[in-house]
């Protein structure tokens, strides 16, 4: 049973939020209270002593039990992260804990021995390939490297020991891809000046930074040969966060790696956990007035507004740029501004220095509603939920509004200095995935034309005369290798239509496709007005004289058109026409996945049994198969084409 939460509003400083999270600590609160830990948290990060209060926060997190929090609140999945390297790490747990319950996550951490990297990437059967570690993170250090070179040494030395510790986490990152289950995080070294300076000439100085370079971009590449390997370059977190070290720790307690640069890398450890888990957002929602433009549109008129002239108007145009940067890769941009909506569409669509042109923005709200209200009606628009939104505004007031009336929501504070927005609205990765697809710099294109299915809608006289309206056309057939990538995309941010909720890595896709006995189907969709690619997945796999569906997944641009019965009524034909005698299914519930319950059974599926966590097996007995809706044109194809 979920716990009761306490809905309070967020505090307004730091200091406020921080002696909330003493409060919940000091009564033994925090596992209850844990899904309004985000919200205090995000107060926290905001603030510009952030890493030092994450890493307060995360202290007293580390202490809560993360089974409990789960126990109370069953959407919060523990994740299991591995913790190995050279040097001391002590200074991780703290903010990892933190980073990690921003998103909603509670840590279940395993921290190896100090320098025990190399045993534990060699020991198989250790706590890194468990089959419950989601991430294995292998912290290394340049100290590392010198630690192995004679005294005195040379440039060839250290070239050689650069190469050869190259190859080896080479062929221990090969090792943890083939035999372990979840991600490798490693990182790039960045070389530090007292160690680049025991070399007195200029020139082998600049001979090992080019080695050291190519040793980084080896170890970049690793994660771009494979799927389970993920490469944080630290070279960006140093430029933000000051030194590497205090090399007095390094020396007396071999911490080569400093709390505030660590701190920064659990933040990319925490947006990496969101997308293992599925949670990456998918709608970026902006204010106008001094979020897209300088001034107040109501107050100073179209032309009193600034995008460009000045060193504030330049600042909201560079503002704008990156805005539909993150646009042109599949971000849905949306507004939600305190206006009149006349006067803000001409704004969008007139203004000569408006960046962001109408075409831009899936969704225009302006009017005098509460934001929070707004919000929820423009993921409804969406058919999404509120928890794929990130809301950007200017104003404290609204985004605590926001905050609080939508926790699930991400709530992006931005300055008063328009020169700051850009790094507050990238700060926390919101929309990171693992790998960009073709269908993600169509989908804003594809939610446009949404607006003709629902004025197609609106017109019809019954919800059947709408579907035979718009002609749709599903085609199901075997994932290839250009669609992996797709498929791999829908099981990580797929979570309404979602049977079982299993995350697939690209790599996890391969291996299923590589594996004799399974099915791994696309399905795809277009109707009248337009391509909707694909939007779906069907995972089954054949077990003796039956098959039985691990999962189907489907996007929420396209509920409710009989996609999905067409897709499971070809399955079931197929599998009947192939020899099955039955076929088996299983819902798992989650938070998100409650409207999808009854969709075996509309299916013909019987129920076979009940699971402790509320779960349902089915059976098709194939006898009576269901029809494909009268409105749907099917085309249904289960042989792979040649290689």
């Amino acid at each position: 049973m979920t716990a009761p939460v306490t809905t309070r509003p967020l505090p307004a400083d730091r200091d406020e939020a921080l002696d909330r999270v003493r409060t919940l600590h000091r009564t033994d609160r925090l596992a209850a209270e844990f899904p309004a830990l985000p919200g205090l948290l995000a107060v926290l990060a905001a603030g510009p002593t952030a890493a030092g209060d994450l890493s307060r926060a995360g202290r007293l997190l580390a202490r809560v039990d993360p089974d409990a929090v789960h126990a109370l609140h069953p959407e919060a999945l523990p994740l299991t992260v591995t913790v190995s390297g050279h040097g001391t790490l002590d200074a991780l747990t703290g903010p990892l804990t933190a980073e990690l319950a921003r998103h909603g996550i509670p840590l279940r951490a395993v921290v190896g021995d100090h320098d025990s990297w190399r045993r534990d990437l060699q020991d198989t059967a250790g706590p890194l390939y468990a089959r419950d570690t989601d991430l294995s993170l292998v912290l290394l250090d340049a100290q590392f490297v010198f630690d192995q070179l004679p005294s005195p040494w040379r440039l060839p030395d250290a070239e050689e020991a650069l190469a050869a510790n190259l190859r080896i986490i080479e062929r221990l990152a090969e090792t943890y891809v083939r035999e372990g289950s979840g991600t490798l995080v490693l990182n790039t070294l960045p070389l530090l000046t007292g160690q680049l300076n025991q070399l007195v000439d200029h020139r082998s100085r600049t001979e090992l930074s080019i080695l050291w370079r190519e040793f980084n971009t080896g170890l970049l590449k690793l994660a771009l040969r494979h799927a389970r390997v993920h490469v944080v370059d630290l070279e960006p977190l140093v430029a933000e966060s000051g030194p590497v070290r205090d090399s007095r720790l390094a020396v007396y307690t071999k911490e080569h790696l400093g709390a505030e640069l660590l701190a920064r890398y659990a933040r990319r450890v925490g947006h990496l956990a969101r997308v293992v888990r599925g949670r990456t957002k998918k709608v970026l929602v902006v204010d106008l007035d001094n979020t897209l433009w300088d001034g107040v549109l109501g107050d100073d008129g179209p032309d009193g507004i600034a995008m460009a002239g000045s060193y504030r108007g330049e600042a909201f145009a560079a503002f704008q740029k990156v805005v539909a940067q993150l646009g042109s890769q599949g971000v849905l941009l949306a507004v939600c501004s305190k206006n009149d909506q006349e006067p803000v569409e001409r704004v969008l669509a007139d203004h000569p220095d408006m960046v962001l042109k109408p075409d831009a923005f899936v969704q225009v709200t302006a009017n005098w509603r509460p934001k929070d209200a707004n919000l929820r009606e423009i993921a409804s628009r969406l058919n999404l939920g509120t928890d794929s939104l990130v809301f950007a505004d200017d104003s404290p007031f609204e985004c605590g509004l926001v905050a609080t009336g939508l926790p699930e929501a991400a709530v992006v504070r931005l300055d008063e200095e328009p020169a700051l927005h850009i790094d507050r609205l990238l700060a926390d990765g919101w929309f990171d995935t693992p790998e960009l697809t073709e269908a993600d710099r169509q989908r804003a294109g594809q939610y446009r034309a949404d607006a003709g299915r629902r004025e197609l809608l609106d017109s019809a006289a019954t919800p059947e005369d709408y579907l035979r309206a718009l002609d749709v056309r599903v085609t199901v057939s075997p994932v290839t290798e250009p669609d992996v990538a797709r498929i791999s995309q829908i099981t990580l941010r797929t979570n309404q239509f979602n049977l079982t909720t299993r995350r697939l890595q690209p790599a996890d896709v391969r291996r299923l496709l590589d594996t004799p006995g399974h099915l791994v189907l696309a399905v795809r969709s277009r109707d009248r007005f337009g391509d909707n690619g694909l939007v779906g997945a069907v995972f089954a796999e054949r077990t003796g004289d039956g098959l039985r569906i691990d999962n189907v997944l489907l996007s929420c641009r396209v509920f409710a058109r009989g996609i999905e019965q067409s897709a499971l009524g070809a399955l079931l034909a197929h599998a009947r026409e192939t020899g099955a005698q039955a076929v088996t299914a299983a819902y798992r519930p989650t938070a998100k996945n409650h409207k999808v319950r009854d969709l075996y059974p509309s299916l013909g599926f019987r129920t076979a049994g009940e699971t402790p966590d509320g779960g349902l097996d089915f059976v098709h007995p194939l006898t009576d198969l269901p029809p494909v809706p009268g409105h749907v044109t099917l085309d249904a194809t289960f042989t792979a084409p040649p290689v």
